[in-house]
């Protein structure tokens, strides 16, 4: 019987260790945006900025676009320093939940589903100020993502909590 339930908690794994490793890859994607930044203090942002939106196809003369690069040029180093920092403490953060996840650990599944929540009204309000695919995939992913983290913890809690009724 404690074998069966034991193997009913760890039913939704799969999609968890998904997720895990989804965040792991962001987690990497943003150590190399912060040493990226770094590499930038002593170079012409602006130029760089300028650059990056010719490669990417861009008209650098829209007013989003414009506003943008007219932002970096202004840019002090101490807020590149800044802003890099803040770039590699949401790095690690993706990292801990990533490796959580991956391993099976509990407080990662809380620990996702709450920051999941908790950004959750920040994209929507972005979304709603400036529409865009991504920004609506990204939103969309995030509550897919919450949905399936309450519905995850709800079968371990039932698990747990109610193991004769699951065999």
């Amino acid at each position: 019987m404690q074998r069966q339930a034991s193997a009913e908690v760890r039913r939704p794994r799969l999609g968890l260790e998904i997720i895990g490793g989804l965040k792991l890859l962001r987690g990497a994607f943003f150590i190399a945006v912060g040493f990226g930044l770094l590499r930038l203090l002593h170079h012409d942002l602006y130029m760089f900025a300028l650059q990056v939106v010719e490669a990417l196809r861009i008209d650098p003369e829209r007013m989003t676009v414009s506003r943008l690069l007219d932002k970096v040029a202004l840019l002090p180093a101490h807020r590149v320093r800044q802003l890099s920092a803040l770039i590699f403490v949401y790095a690690a953060v993706d990292w801990i939940e990533g490796t959580g996840l991956i391993l099976r650990k509990a407080w990662a599944e809380y620990l996702t589903l709450i920051l999941t929540l908790a950004l959750l009204p920040l994209e929507a309000y972005r979304l709603l100020r400036q529409p865009n695919l991504w920004m609506a995939l990204i939103f969309l992913a995030n509550i897919l993502i919450a949905i399936y983290l309450v519905w995850a913890l709800r079968q371990q809690h039932r698990a747990r909590h109610y193991p004769i009724a699951l065999s």
